[in-house]
């Protein structure tokens, strides 16, 4: 279920949906759209293993996650990668390459998932997480989220091809 604004954001008027799906503004006439939302998350490797935050946050709080977050409206997606990295566990990054994006049918967010590399900071827990730390591959907590199998085996591909 997609979610409409009730007001147009250039004139104020009421939105009334229209056949195509799409509000449209009885007083201009512009036609809103409901956009995705953009998140970024970060796969760091360390100390022979992967970051991992524990999420102190809904959705699936309690679980461990990448660090991840939205991207800012005009943010370039490598900056809210290494600034959400910052905030959610005390280290500098920098985004090296993508490692995919990752949508599904009727869910408003995709996730943008990049490999990134330390270059300072320490690992801390930041305000949107209760701990942090670091998991060898082979030895992964109860992950978040249900995708998150197949970003670690895209990410290990993308290294595999890279050579790294």
């Amino acid at each position: 279920m997609t979610h409409h604004p009730a007001f147009c954001t250039h004139c104020g008027a009421t939105l009334a949906l229209q056949d195509h799906g799409h509000p449209r503004c009885s007083g201009c006439g512009t036609v809103a759209y409901a956009d995705p939302k953009l998140a970024a998350a970060a796969i760091i490797p360390m100390d022979n293993g992967i970051v991992l935050v524990r999420r102190a946050i809904e959705p699936a709080y309690g679980r461990w996650s990448f660090p991840s977050g939205y991207v800012d409206r005009g943010e370039k997606v490598e900056k809210a990668v290494e600034r959400e990295v910052w905030e959610e566990s005390g280290l500098e990054v920098s985004a090296r390459w993508l490692v995919g994006l990752y949508s599904e049918e009727g869910r408003p967010v995709v996730l943008s998932v990049y490999h990134a590399e330390i270059t300072g900071g320490t690992l801390a827990a930041g305000d949107e997480s209760s701990d942090a730390g670091t998991f060898p591959l082979d030895r992964l907590p109860e992950m978040a989220f249900d995708h998150d199998d197949r970003i670690i085996a895209d990410w290990l591909e993308g290294r595999r091809l890279r050579g790294c």
